[in-house]
């Protein structure tokens, strides 16, 4: 007598009628992997970014931003820890940069926006000669965004790896909310609101807008 065999699925399907047969599926390798990039650290922190940007950063900016004169006369009379202490914001331990929130209104001396780490140059006494540069990205330097918010604390990350990509997910955004007219930028009004660290107080003052708008 000759054997027959069949497949495991129908058998049951045949046996079973009444409790109906279900077939699942093999996973589609394409799919995990595709979740799987969703999960990385930068998706993550992008993510996160993004759900804390318009809701706790740009209000602590806001909240926190002191008209950029103001702070150079407090540097001025007190230097960096008299100013960082009244006006400043940084993570524990004296080693850290202090980061201040600042606004103001100046003049744009030097334009350059075709390099991926574009910039104006702004004078802000009206002695012609540029007193701090506004970050426009996309490559944005710095962590003074992530370290001027109170609510983000390094031991609530998995390490320091993450929390730098937390750094640059913030300065995205940063460089997403730009928006400039195409027309030449040199010698035209600039409003802005943003944060930048200085570790001395003669450190270049290199800001990670905000807020940006060129009248």
């Amino acid at each position: 007598m000759r054997e027959i065999f069949m497949p495991l699925a129908i058998l049951s399907c045949a046996v079973l009628p009444l409790a109906g047969c279900k077939i699942v599926k093999t996973p589609d390798p394409e799919a995990s992997n595709a979740q799987a990039v969703e999960m990385t650290d930068e998706a993550r922190m992008a993510a996160y970014a993004s759900s804390i940007w318009a809701e706790k950063v740009l209000p602590t900016v806001a909240q926190h931003a002191v008209p950029f004169d103001d702070l150079q006369a407090k540097l001025a009379s007190d230097g960096l820890d008299g100013a960082g202490q009244a006006h400043g914001l940084r993570p524990k331990g004296e080693a850290n940069s202090w980061n201040f929130a600042v606004k103001g209104t100046g003049t744009i001396t030097e334009a350059n926006t075709e390099s991926r780490a574009a910039k104006l140059m702004v004078d802000m006494n009206g002695d012609g000669a540029a007193d701090l540069t506004v970050q426009l990205g996309p490559v944005i330097r710095g962590t003074a965004l992530r370290d001027a918010m109170p609510f983000l604390i390094f031991t609530d990350f998995r390490d320091q790896i993450e929390f730098a990509k937390l750094a640059r997910a913030l300065n995205d955004l940063a460089n997403a909310g730009v928006a400039l007219p195409e027309s030449d930028l040199v010698g035209r009004s600039v409003t802005f609101e943003g944060v930048y660290a200085l570790k001395n107080a003669g450190d270049k003052i290199e800001l990670v807008p905000t807020v940006v708008q060129v009248q």
